[in-house]
């Protein structure tokens, strides 16, 4: 399915959001992400109060503006390309979330950073666990529409699609840890490989 063409309009939106995102987060990482108000937002930006709160609602989305897209990533990885039957639902998932990283680790430092300040604020923890849950069932819906798995569960699905968004938070967190140094794709293998490693000797 090809995606909806983007009008002028909403392209431009996106580009002021992602000012206002990028002019903000270098307010809080000055101040601290719960002594900034929306006021003050706004004249680091230079425009009014109301203006700001037309792109952004809370100052959590304003943080984690940069997270938005990666369902859309997820999803759109596992439609890229049918799996041939030697190809499970947990291997794809794998290679999708690799396309998330791909897409998130633009700028290591600004994402290092970004997860940081997470890591420090329950609220922004808390709004990025919503955004998991939100992202959730289009994962799922579009794993069963171009899985060759005879397990079709929906059961199965969701626990699948929950467990690899875990993996991803905990990947993106040890290494944030390492300061960007570790080897994404190494700890992604390492992730998805503990899921297969025999319970007992």
């Amino acid at each position: 399915m090809s995606a909806a063409p983007v009008g002028t309009r909403e392209i431009g939106r996106h580009a002021v959001r992602a000012e206002l995102a990028r002019v903000a987060f270098d307010r809080f990482c000055l101040t601290g992400f719960n002594q900034v108000t929306f006021a003050d937002l706004a004249e680091a930006a230079g425009v009014s109060r109301s203006t700001f709160l037309r792109y952004f609602g809370t100052k959590e989305d304003v943080v984690l503006f940069v997270f938005d897209p990666v369902g859309d990533v997820i999803t759109d990885a596992l439609a890229a390309e049918r799996p041939d039957q030697d190809e499970g639902d947990w291997s794809r998932l794998r290679d999708a979330l690799e396309s998330a990283v791909g897409f998130l680790v633009r700028d290591v430092q600004e994402l290092v950073t970004i997860l940081g300040l997470v890591e420090r604020t329950p609220a922004l923890c808390a709004r990025l666990r919503e955004k998991q849950a939100e992202w959730r069932p289009e994962i799922v819906a579009r794993l069963q529409e171009t899985t060759s798995s005879t397990d079709g569960s929906p059961v199965v699905a969701h626990v699948r699609v929950a467990a690899a968004l875990e993996i991803l938070w905990i990947v993106l967190g040890q290494w944030s840890a390492s300061d960007g140094q570790e080897d994404l794709g190494q700890l992604l293998d390492a992730a998805f490989a503990a899921f297969s490693t025999p319970a007992g000797r």
